[in-house]
Formats: structure tokens, sequence, C-alpha cells
């Protein structure tokens, strides 16, 4: 399989973001923001991609669409919806983390993510060291946003982080983030390491693609 036929594949089977999994209609906005940065903090701990998508489709359900309304939603109500999703075992510490981040981003962002995109001033580092500030948010979640957003924020792009390299590299394809970004539109460069990443969590598609 030529690189052009694996990556064409790797986008029409698997290069869905989980932003949109997640039923997330990503734009330069606040709430769609302020979503993804929630399923940023559901996917930062070790718990299947699947249901940590669950648990933010429940949260949005629940209406805690904004950090206002996360903010106001008691710890109880919270703990539930992430139960409805089978999110256990961190449902507790989680909600937590989630009423102390909302309150962060009210006080610290005035509850707009693009405050935090415009402190970082074009430089993805310094992003990276704002979403660390957010509870639960580690470095690997750092990347799981920046990975997202470059969708509505091109002057991240292109992001792929070390995982969706080394998945790259297993494949045979090039697996530095500007040769990475360089084989597919701009406009692909969130669905393509969405869809790396998807492929180094399933033995099986990596397998079949590396077969092929």
């Amino acid at each position: 399989m030529t690189a052009d036929t694996m990556i064409s594949r790797l986008l029409s089977e698997y290069g869905r973001t989980y932003a949109q999994q997640a039923g997330i209609s990503l734009r330069d906005k606040p709430s769609p923001l302020y979503r993804l940065l929630v399923l940023t903090v559901l996917c930062s701990i070790r718990i299947s991609a699947d249901t940590a998508v669950a648990a933010a489709r429940e949260l949005s359900r629940a209406g805690f669409r904004t950090p206002g309304a996360m903010a106001r939603s008691g710890w109880q109500d919270r703990v539930d919806a992430l139960g409805r999703a089978h999110y256990v075992r961190y449902d507790e510490s989680t909600a937590t983390a989630l009423g102390d981040g909302a309150h962060l981003v009210l006080e610290r962002w005035d509850g707009d993510l693009r405050r935090m995109r415009d402190e970082a001033d074009g430089d993805a580092g310094a992003l990276r060291e704002l979403l660390q500030e957010v509870p639960r948010i580690g470095p690997v979640g750092a990347d799981i946003f920046c990975r997202e957003a470059q969708a509505v924020w091109p002057w991240l792009r292109p992001y792929f982080d070390d995982r969706a390299c080394e998945v790259a590299k297993d494949l045979g394809l090039p697996h530095t983030p500007a040769g990475l970004g360089r084989r597919v539109p701009p406009e692909d460069h969130a669905r393509f390491a969405a869809a790396l990443v998807r492929v180094g969590l399933s033995k099986d598609a990596a397998r079949e693609l590396q077969a092929a």
C-alpha cells in the first residue's frame, strides 16, 4: 500500500475527531471550546476514549455546556451524569475537577477560552502550559486539546503530538509534525491526527493497515 493510499484510508475509516464523536460542533466560540475542554478533562485519566466521549455527551445533555452552567451545577448532578456514562471509579474526583475547572475558567479567562488563546499569543507551548493550569489536565491532556483545537485555531497547525507521530512511524509514514502536515490539506490536520491516535489505540486496525 502506498503512503497516499494509507493516508486516504486513515482519513476515511478513522478520521473522525473525538469532538465530532462527542457531538461537539467545534467552532471558535465559547461554548464548543469549553465542551472540548471538558472532553479533554474526561480523557485525561486511564479510561477508554469511548467512555470519556459518552461522559461528555451526558454532561452536555444535562445542560453543562458552559463554565457558568458547570460551576452552578451540583456536585451530585455531575457525579450522576458521569455515572450514566459508566464513567466509574473516577466519577467523584472528576466531578470535583470539573467544578474547580469551571470556576478557574470563569475567573482566569472570563469564561471564554479564546482569552486563553490570546494569552498564548500564537505559541503552542504557551497554550499547553496554560491548559495545564486546569485541574486534571497534564501534558497528555494538553496534547489532546491542541490536536482537536487545530480544527478551529489554524495557528496551531500542524499539531501532531508524540503519540500520533509514533503511530505514523510504525505505519511507515512521515513521523514529524511538519512531515505529516504536508501530506494532507491543513483543514484535515485534526482529522488526520485523530485517525493516527485511533489506530494506535486499536491493535487490530494497526495490524490491518500494516498488512495491506
